[in-house]
């Protein structure tokens, strides 16, 4: 039995240092392919030529409202123009606003999950095809790190930062339009996985004489009407909400390639673990 057992120990050992010096590299090296597929989506040129990358028109749209319409033009991680008509609610007339010639928006989300994805490569690259790993517990450090950075571009994406409405009202994305946004409107771009959103919200000014029970409300991705702010001193409730959105395919091309490389790490590691569990006695 213990001649056995020696050389069942024998033969896992031998699969187990076959894993570590051949697996492990095939497996880096379709997360690099992946992951370089993935940044080139993001599609931001040597040098940061913008002139280089592809313009996009995206038309604005929802099955709720057609008191908002528009198109926005992106350019890799930038909106480069937005083309905006506001139907507005108090006077029904149509409003037309334009970002400025010399303005464009930076999409941070875009902007964070790209380098998010760089630094997972960097890593990746850290460990060429000569390196031998010398340990499971080397090989799920790595991954560990490079699932890390994954996860994190992909909330990016998927999880919008939260704003109170006096955040939005003093983003300089409010002075970006031509003619200037009325005192009453707030706008907010944002990314909702593969979505990019504009939420337009109107307001109502709050008489000082108004009986109204004033409560701020809160930091969120979407404020409902009712939602009560001040700014200078003035204090206003949200009278209407409008979320219009476009569908930016190569966003849904990255998460994607996010949700495989995060799977490939996994089916790594759970590898590791199978071996581990053989010898528990010392760290594998």
């Amino acid at each position: 039995m213990a001649a056995a057992s020696q050389a069942e120990r024998s033969v896992l050992e031998e699969e187990f240092q076959w894993l570590l010096r051949e697996e492990v590299h095939s497996v880096l090296k379709q997360l690099q392919d992946i992951l370089k597929e993935a940044s080139r989506r993001f599609a931001m040129p040597a040098g940061g030529l913008e002139s280089q990358l592809k313009q996009e028109n995206f038309i604005l749209g929802s099955s709720t409202t057609d008191q908002v319409k528009g198109v926005l033009t992106l350019q890799g991680e930038a909106l480069t123009q937005a083309d905006i008509n506001i139907k507005m609610v108090k006077s029904n007339q149509v409003f037309h606003f334009t970002f400025r010639e010399d303005k464009q928006w930076k999409m941070q989300q875009i902007q964070d999950a790209r380098n998010h994805v760089n630094q997972a490569l960097q890593l990746l690259s850290s460990r060429d095809e000569s390196y031998h790993f010398k340990t499971g517990a080397e090989v799920n450090k790595l991954m560990d790190a490079v699932m890390l950075q994954l996860s994190r571009a992909r909330n990016r994406l998927t999880t919008p930062a939260s704003m109170t409405l006096p955040e939005v009202a003093s983003s300089n994305l409010m002075k970006m339009f031509t003619p200037p946004l009325p005192g009453d409107v707030l706008v907010n771009f944002y990314i909702n996985l593969s979505k990019l959103c504009l939420t337009v919200y109107q307001l109502h000014l709050l008489q000082p004489s108004s009986n109204k029970n004033f409560k701020p409300a809160g930091s969120s991705v979407l404020h409902n009407p009712g939602a009560m702010f001040e700014v200078n001193t003035l204090k206003f409730e949200v009278s209407h909400v409008h979320k219009v959105e476009c569908v930016v395919p190569w966003l849904n091309d990255t998460l994607v390639f996010f949700t495989i490389s995060l799977q490939l790490c996994q089916q790594l590691k759970d590898k590791i673990s199978v071996f581990s569990s053989y010898w528990n006695y010392r760290p594998f």
